[in-house]
């Protein structure tokens, strides 16, 4: 009975002194409180859990959600749903724990709320609206790498995207009717365009006519009837069938026998 009793605590032990890492993991063993430079990726890792413990971070893309307020260079406040796509980087991660443990996340949101500050003050809340949303993204995460280089080297920015803008509403409202505007000046301009396209086709054809006309009438001088007519007499005395001709001795009238 005693041996099976501490058969059954060697195994408890055993099980509370191994750790599991699955795929998109990866494991970090700490002892005494200092971080070993032995990543694992995926397995099993034997640790002493009296002195020891194993932290495990996520390899995958992540995502962090926020909702803030953003300032407009007009001094507006524009809502907005963020996500901020990051990643570790596998051989840097005892570097992260040790620098900023695993509250790592905080320094990110910590890194977008001052980059998207000084980006979107320089911007129009329309331009938040509209296609200038990427370039808005694009230099805050430009300027949060700048920041996270300094501050927690070994996180790769993936991505900042901004969704769920809302706008104050009277500005949307306005917004929505430039819009509306425009493209009903762009319709305006294709009609306009098209009716001058089939205004100057008519043109041509109506041109090509007359020029065509002209140029026949001018080519059929009266030699050049008379050369005609000549050829079309040659032609007939050449028939081996008998004809009547009465002609005027400029164009021939012919009738069959």
């Amino acid at each position: 009975m005693k041996s099976y009793f501490i058969c059954i605590v060697a195994i408890l032990f055993l099980c509370s002194s191994c750790a599991v890492i699955r795929p998109g993991e990866a494991g970090v063993k700490q002892t005494l409180g200092k971080f070993s430079d032995q990543i694992s990726t995926q397995g099993v890792i034997y640790y002493n859990p009296l002195i020891s413990k194993v932290v495990k971070e996520s390899t995958q893309t992540n995502n962090i959600k926020l909702v803030l307020s953003l300032p407009t260079k007009e001094g507006l406040s524009v809502n907005s749903e963020i996500s901020i796509l990051y990643r570790l980087e596998l051989n840097k991660i005892p570097t992260i724990l040790e620098n900023l443990g695993q509250n790592y996340e905080s320094i990110i949101t910590s890194v977008f709320r001052s980059a998207s500050s000084d980006v979107c003050a320089q911007f129009f809340a329309k331009d938040m609206h509209s296609g200038m949303r990427a370039n808005i993204e694009e230099e805050i995460k430009t300027k949060m790498l700048i920041n996270l280089e300094k501050q927690a080297d070994g996180i790769e920015l993936i991505a900042v995207l901004m969704k769920s803008i809302q706008l104050p509403r009277g500005l949307a409202s306005s917004i929505e009717q430039k819009l509306q505007a425009e493209q009903d000046a762009m319709r305006m301009k294709f009609i306009i365009q098209q009716a001058t396209l089939e205004a100057e086709r008519k043109i041509i054809e109506a041109t090509g006519e007359r020029d065509a006309q002209k140029i026949l009438a001018q080519g059929l001088t009266n030699e050049i009837i008379q050369l005609r007519s000549i050829e079309a007499f040659v032609k007939l005395a050449q028939s081996s069938n008998s004809k009547v001709i009465i002609t005027d001795g400029k164009t021939p009238l012919m009738i069959n026998n």
